[in-house]
């Protein structure tokens, strides 16, 4: 049986298929299943580690983006990348002639479900956010498409009925379980000082980081700030912070970092108490530690999904939404103080984290999947 992934683009679409893919693994060791092949087409490999690490096959296929702003790209080179993209996918994937092929949406996607649809090869789509990207979309009312996961309940509308679940989203399983022994010493913290983890995405948010590091003097006299900043951004940002903090006696408890992997977000989430994010795949993880949160989701007129899942994630779990354009050091300052001040609230934030979290997303998912290619494979 071969499987074929496909997606990519960002972490929010990449990291849910490396937690599929490590699901559809466990079963196949599980099942003592034989001649199973995973692959994965995409744009770009994404991240090569990973991939070779869970037995993943890389396959090129060229997408062009669809820009919701004005851009020559959308009309004079876009529109070419994705014909070729679906041109060459059909040809690598006739010969590899897959059982059954998962979208994760995202414009890198669409070559590879063009070509499902072509070779009439059965299809198993994810949508992440609660309002469908435009490829899902698309091909959730294509025929070929035997079965839709959805992450947010109020995706379901958007799909049709009898082939869509509500299944949560994937998350790697290194990712699942927070570590506490020893994560105090792996940052350098202090035990007595509650500790902070600020995240903006996989690519950071500079808007957030220009008010964390505004606020910093003030934050830093009463907790601990571990802060995912971005690549493309930490060296303003630990420069500011660096100057800003210069004569301050507290300056150590501020320790940004330009990325976090999967041993230091376990330790994190193991300390942390209390998270501040965008609304885009990391609420998931949040979900899953069960940890109190503040979600800064990106405008609407940039992302209009995101404004929609931090609400849906705050009305479970008691988190607070606080919109970029009311973003200031006071406030989020207000909010931070207004959670950490009281136990009640940190609780039922905790109890609704954890009522939200599905995480077993990743296997439900795999199975399914495993399902349909066998079904395809007789």
């Amino acid at each position: 049986m071969k499987i074929l992934f496909s997606g990519g683009g960002t972490g929010g679409h990449f990291y849910p298929i490396i937690a599929i893919a490590q699901g559809v693994n466990q079963i196949i060791e599980r099942e003592k299943l034989v001649g199973v092949k995973i692959y994965f087409m995409s744009d770009s490999p994404y991240d090569e580690r990973l991939l070779f690490e869970n037995d993943i096959t890389f396959k090129k296929a060229s997408a062009g983006k669809l820009r919701k702003y004005f851009s020559l790209r959308n009309y004079f080179v876009d529109p070419f990348k994705t014909i070729w993209g679906i041109i060459t996918a059909t040809w690598k994937i006739f010969w590899l002639y897959p059982d059954v092929i998962f979208g994760k949406g995202g414009y890198a996607s669409f070559p590879a479900l063009w070509a499902a649809r072509i070779l009439r090869i059965p299809v198993f789509i994810h949508e992440s956010d609660s309002i469908p990207g435009r490829v899902n979309l698309i091909v959730g009312k294509w025929g070929i498409v035997k079965r839709i996961a959805v992450s947010y309940p109020e995706a379901i509308n958007y799909f049709p009925e009898g082939k869509t679940a509500l299944t949560g989203n994937p998350i790697r399983r290194e990712l699942l379980e927070p570590v506490k022994k020893g994560s105090h010493e792996y940052f350098g913290l202090e035990k007595d000082v509650p500790v902070i983890f600020i995240v903006g995405g996989s690519q950071g948010a500079m808007n957030i980081n220009d008010v964390i590091v505004d606020s910093l003097p003030e934050l830093v006299e009463k907790y601990q700030i571990v802060h995912h900043t971005g690549k493309d951004h930490f060296r303003e940002v630990a420069g500011r912070a660096a100057f800003l903090l210069e004569k301050n006696v507290n300056k150590g408890r501020y320790k940004p970092y330009a990325f976090l992997d999967e041993v230091a977000l376990k330790m994190i989430a193991g300390v942390a108490s209390l998270v501040i994010s965008r609304a885009g795949s990391t609420i998931f993880e949040i979900a899953s530690w069960g940890i109190p949160s503040i979600i800064i989701p990106i405008p609407e007129e940039i992302s209009r999904d995101q404004r929609k899942n931090a609400f849906s994630y705050a009305r479970v779990s008691d988190a607070i939404v606080l919109e970029e354009r009311n973003l200031s050091s006071s406030i989020l300052i207000s909010e931070i103080n207004r959670v950490m001040n009281d136990e009640k609230l940190q609780e039922r934030m905790k109890e609704g984290a954890t009522k939200f979290a599905k995480k077993d997303a990743a296997i439900k998912i795999a199975e399914e999947l495993i399902k349909l290619g066998l079904q395809h494979e007789q």
